[in-house]
């Protein structure tokens, strides 16, 4: 069993978001603490891996084989998973080799690697892609980049349950919609299905245009069989994935310094500020609540600065 034997998925805490770019518009904001479930296995990683575990399971793997880049959180969580619960893991990594605090801990966390270079990661769609790695590694399950798919998306299904439960605890009845940061858009599709249209699901993407974002949330969606998306997808990227400015710096600063919640740049903040953007630009109407997702990704905090 790669899964472990008891329901290992926490209760990630679900707070007020206090800032006053939030106080002055009348927005209320509720932020969901993925990044506080687990030190290793953390934010919407795990619930994107724990499907893909089922999946497994089921088919007899014995362990999982994944892709994903030097920095990456989804196989940083993948890689703390199956040595925390005892089932081998392989990563395909994007580049050539270097030596990040991430792929340090990959391998710490006795993750075999493999690097395929810049033109052979990009084959990863190819059909073909997998079948050397299989032929490799025939007891291992393959899970798409970042964990992604319809078993990814149906693995966030139950962060609307997750929140659904500590509403009252704000005081409030209900909230307006969702705001997350969007990678491969799994989590944001995830939340669509478990919606069904209740609730608007924004997504603040962290990638440009060209990552096809929106063709693989609306290909999970219709996969699913939904017909109501209920979803948004806004540009955070700023100019491209992992391009980072000192406006984003700054705002993640001020806003840890006045939150106390540590953010990292290329999804959370980005997509923090995305909201504030949206907020000043009279995106919402006053009285407006929602709940922002903090997707976690805090050790690759590491691969910009060594002091943190």
């Amino acid at each position: 069993m790669l899964l472990p034997s008891s329901n290992w998925l926490r209760r990630a805490p679900l707070d007020h978001l206090d800032l006053d770019w939030l106080t002055q518009a009348n927005i209320e904001v509720a932020i969901l603490r993925l990044d506080q479930i687990d030190p290793l296995i953390s934010g919407n990683k795990w619930f994107k891996l724990s499907e893909h575990l089922k999946a497994a399971d089921r088919a007899g793997a014995k362990g999982i084989i994944s892709l994903g880049g030097g920095h990456s959180n989804h196989l940083h969580a993948l890689a703390a998973a199956g040595k925390r619960f005892g089932f081998p893991t392989v990563g395909l990594l994007r580049g050539h080799p270097q030596d990040t605090p991430t792929v340090k801990d990959l391998q710490a966390f006795g993750m075999q690697l493999h690097w395929l270079g810049y033109g052979g990661y990009r084959a990863r769609h190819e059909p073909g892609f997998w079948q050397p790695w299989q032929a490799q590694y025939p007891e291992l399950q393959p899970v798409p980049e970042g964990g992604g798919g319809l078993p990814g998306a149906k693995g966030c299904m139950p962060l609307k349950a997750m929140v659904s439960a500590q509403l009252s605890g704000l005081g409030w009845n209900d909230y307006d919609g969702w705001w997350l940061a969007c990678g491969t858009g799994t989590t944001l599709a995830g939340l669509v299905l478990a919606e069904a249209g209740e609730h608007r699901v924004y997504g603040a993407l962290a990638v440009p245009d060209d990552h096809g974002v929106a063709q693989q949330v609306q290909g999970i969606v219709q996969e699913a069989g939904s017909v109501d998306a209920g979803y948004e997808l806004l540009d955070a990227s700023r100019g491209g994935f992992a391009k980072v400015d000192p406006p984003l710096l700054e705002f993640i600063e001020q806003t840890e310094r006045d939150s106390g919640i540590p953010l990292e740049p290329l999804y959370t903040g980005k997509a923090l500020l995305a909201l504030k953007q949206q907020v000043d630009a009279g995106k919402f109407t006053q009285g407006t609540r929602l709940i922002f997702i903090h997707t976690g990704g805090l050790q690759g905090r590491r691969g910009f600065s060594p002091a943190t």
